[in-house]
């Protein structure tokens, strides 16, 4: 990627500056470009180059040391992020090490951290849900927080502006409360999924199966991206640009402007707040590499550095008007935070189609949407709701990798495929409690100077009751499929295992109650706006990310139209 500035004058001075490159700020560059803003964006890591950089995309397992597994020493730099096993040999140089980059726990927190241009966009799960207004309104009507300064209508023309950018996948299926978007065409359904499918919606009437929505490019020719190859190497970096990255779409359209300014190595240390103004000027940043202070200048300023990351530079950004972190009037920045409680459900084999099998290595499972607690209606000891995600398939030679056996006739048997198997995960949605929180511990920095995160968070009673309908459910369901030998499974982990954490900086009505307000800008500093998960006031049941984007791309275009009315 060309127009790096490595090494920027202390005033230098643009007409924005974003905050981290990962989906979100991805987005607010591409979009501020676009909209003529000369753009500074600022990521904490290294450069990382669309395929240039992804070192491991098209290696095989044999390729790989221990099988893609990190050997014992090198898996103690990943201790804590290896409780949720995504780190292995594939993807291990797109993940931070925990022993270079520490926190605290008051209580487990699973933290997930990818620093490098494009951030976890290279290492998403991929899945694309809009939220409806049975999320946006649901705070209000059951009394829980606050309530969301936005509703569907609000959001509903962004979600399709940046569809049409991400290509996503999928079925349209009619519910009110999962709308549908501008879908690519749908992968398919096996045949144990399509069985599942027919049995579970005839067994349960008002429950789905379809296939999981996701950012992959399905059809030739979709605003020249390659198409997906099913290789199931995702997150290794995408080579062909099939799925969405910030690598592989939003920073190179930003790029493509002409406006763009990319530097790496940039730690953002805290925004720069004149209180005459009463307006943000800049920010400042520690080199990762120099470790020198250095300043940036800029009209507007957007946060998009993840929800522990954006919240964590508000809180640093102390000042006269702001003597507890920038936005932070009403006391909630670093509270509220969400992740989906997750891995909870069942597993069994099927019995039939041994004749049928199927092709490549689908990057993406089944979705079942949300089902309890809809139309007003309360079901079981629990708000709010939960779906599936999941899949059937057939095992093959790796089941042959602990035998004892040998000889031609073992391995002609290893080209035979073994029975199906077909197992539903559960994602429950996690209620706003103020008291989880993150705060800064200034007594224990890191290397580079700034106040390490302590985490203080649990999921309660709401997300345990809920669990054990999901476990049971999915068993139910299971077996309403012809699934046998069913065996569930429950292993919460603790916040920030689902990679979903949001929350800490809630968008809302009223600036005593919120950080935000309906545009995303920060509650007296008007020319500061966050649109990465710490925006969120709830959480739904249903992954994020397209939110993410979707309230960028509003928030960019409302904040370009204030600076162009010279309300900024």
């Amino acid at each position: 990627m060309s127009n790096i500035n490595i090494k920027a004058q202390q005033e230098q001075t643009y007409d924005a500056i974003v905050v981290g490159s990962g989906i979100s700020g991805g987005w607010a560059a591409k979009e501020l470009c676009e909209k003529g803003l000369k753009t500074l964006v600022l990521e904490r890591g290294r450069l990382v180059r669309h395929v240039e950089d992804y070192p491991t995309m098209h290696k095989d397992p044999w390729d790989l040391p221990g099988h893609g597994a990190l050997a014992p020493e090198e898996a103690k730099e990943y201790a804590v992020q290896n409780r949720t096993n995504w780190v292995s040999q594939e993807n291990k140089h797109f993940w931070v090490k925990d022993t270079e980059h520490p926190y605290n726990e008051t209580k487990r927190f699973d933290w997930m951290r990818g620093y490098q241009t494009g951030g976890r966009s290279l290492l998403w799960g991929r899945q694309c849900y809009r939220w409806s207004d049975l999320d946006f309104e649901a705070n209000a009507k059951e009394g829980i927080a606050i309530d969301w300064p936005i509703r569907y209508k609000d959001i509903e023309p962004w979600y399709t502006y940046v569809e049409k950018v991400v290509g996503i996948s999928g079925e349209k299926l009619g519910l009110p409360h999962l709308p549908d978007g501008y879908f690519l065409k749908p992968m398919e359904l096996n045949c144990l999924e399509q069985h599942a499918r027919e049995q579970i919606e005839k067994t349960f009437p008002g429950r789905h199966l379809t296939i999981g929505r996701v950012a992959h490019v399905t059809e030739e020719g979709f605003n020249g991206r390659g198409t997906c190859q099913f290789r199931n190497r995702c997150n290794r970096g995408c080579p062909f640009g099939a799925y969405f990255s910030s690598n592989a779409v939003t920073l190179p359209l930003a790029e493509k402007t002409g406006n763009l300014t990319l530097r790496p190595h940039s730690i953002v240390h805290s925004i720069i707040f004149d209180e005459q103004k009463g307006r943000a000027t800049g920010v400042r940043i520690i080199d990762e590499e120099s470790k020198q202070a250095v300043e940036f200048f800029a009209k507007i300023i957007f946060l998009n550095a993840s929800t522990v990351g954006s919240t964590s530079i508000l809180m640093n950004s102390t000042s006269g008007r702001f003597p507890n972190g920038m936005g932070n009037d009403s006391g909630e920045l670093g509270c509220n935070m969400m992740d989906h409680h997750y891995y909870v459900g069942a597993i069994g084999g099927y019995d039939g189609f041994e004749d049928k099998y199927y092709k490549g290595r689908r990057p993406n499972g089944i979705y079942i949407p949300r089902y309890r607690n809809l139309n007003g209606k309360k079901e079981g000891d629990f708000l709010r709701g939960y779906g599936y995600q999941g899949g059937a398939g057939r095992g093959d030679w790796g089941g042959g990798v602990n035998s004892n056996e040998h000889g031609a006739a073992f391995k002609d048997n290893l080209f035979k495929p073994t029975g199906w198997g077909m197992m539903i995960n559960g994602f429950g949605e996690c209620l706003p409690y103020h008291e989880n929180r993150m705060t800064l511990d200034h007594d224990k920095k890191d290397q580079w100077g700034l106040p390490t995160v302590t985490f203080d968070c649990e999921f309660k009673e709401n997300e345990l009751n809920m669990r054990k309908h999901m476990q049971d459910d999915a068993a139910a369901m299971l077996e309403a499929a012809g699934i046998k030998n069913i065996t569930t499974f429950d292993d919460i982990g603790a916040v920030g295992k689902g990679i979903h954490e949001m929350g800490t900086a809630r968008m809302g009505k009223d600036p005593k109650t919120s950080v935000l307000n309906a545009h995303n800008q920060v509650h007296g500093a008007p020319n500061v706006f966050v649109t990465d998960g710490a925006c969120m006031t709830s959480a739904s049941c249903v992954n994020p990310s397209l939110t993410y984007m979707a309230l960028t791309a509003r928030a960019a275009d409302y904040a370009v139209s204030e600076l162009n009315k010279r309300n900024l």
